[in-house]
């Protein structure tokens, strides 16, 4: 008597195995041969994905270059960040470059954790985090608490841009990836423009309350990055097997799109292996260098 019989289970036969093996391969082969359909998929993940991603860099962006603007602003007057500091240009750019450190080294770790949660949850909490930061700068009076406090926001948007790479290999292709990071990044230079342009409105408000215009500008430029995070933690979809706005089909016209290409939220998580691997890979270094 064999083993199988031995033990009580029941196993499936080759003939099973086969048969859905070969309609799993059936199936992810229609998914390629199906253009109309791909199409159709990838159009409505843009209108959800797309947009919410960009929106997302533009304000971490927007939080993280507001300090130039605080710098000149009121300048005239001595209503600027480094007359209500007492900061001299040297610190200022200390400052800048404390942000910078704070970037690099927290990178890798958010990323980790954002393989370990969902995105919705974590890219939340980073603006969450980073808005109230900002809003933080505010109540700063001195080149220790500037130079802490931007220290902090580096931590806080580290992981943001890497998180949203990889955020898109859930939903995309890698043919497909290249346009849509394009267009997160692209955001970056409405930041730039709606920056300018906020700055010189907030600058109206100087003395209002008692406050100086350049802390004016670090209070409204950061709550909405606060406010949005609520939304972000209910409206960003995590995961296609998991988005309530696909349809069955195209759940697993997603998931085979994906299979040999992108990530998937119920796949195994990254192991240190794997990030030591990456870590020692010498075309990253000379990337950074």
């Amino acid at each position: 008597m064999s083993g199988a019989i031995m033990s009580g289970k029941q196993f499936p036969s080759s003939e099973t195995t086969a048969a859905r093996l070969d309609g799993e391969a059936e199936r992810k082969e229609a998914a390629m041969l199906d253009p109309v359909a791909n199409a159709a998929l990838v159009r409505r993940q843009d209108r959800r994905i797309v947009p919410l991603a960009a929106g997302i860099y533009l304000l971490c962006y927007l939080d993280r270059s507001n300090i130039g603007n605080a710098k000149v602003l009121g300048a005239t007057t001595h209503h600027d960040l480094l007359s209500g500091t007492g900061m001299t240009d040297h610190e200022y750019t200390v400052a800048l470059m404390v942000f910078l450190i704070a970037y690099a080294v927290f990178e890798v770790p958010s990323n980790y954790l954002l393989q370990k949660m969902r995105p919705s949850r974590w890219i939340a909490f980073l603006m969450l985090t980073w808005g109230c930061t900002t809003m933080g700068l505010a109540g700063t009076h001195s080149f220790a608490s500037v130079t802490a406090v931007r220290f902090l926001l580096g931590v806080f948007e580290a992981g943001l841009f890497p998180g949203l790479v990889c955020y898109l290999t859930f939903w995309y292709r890698a043919e497909e990836r290249s346009v849509r990071v394009a267009a997160v990044l692209a955001s970056a230079t409405l930041a730039g423009a709606f920056g300018g342009a906020i700055a010189f409105a907030v600058g109206h408000m100087d003395g209002t309350r008692g406050l100086a215009a350049w802390r004016w500008l670090f209070l409204l430029e950061g709550l909405p990055s606060v406010v949005a995070s609520l939304f972000v933690w209910f409206l960003l979809p995590d995961y296609p097997e998991t988005a309530s706005w696909l349809s069955d089909d195209e759940k697993r016209l997603a998931a085979d799109r994906l299979a040999e290409q992108g990530s998937r939220g119920d796949g195994p998580s990254l192991t240190w292996a794997e990030a030591k691997s990456t870590l020692v890979e010498w075309r990253l270094w000379a990337h950074y260098l």
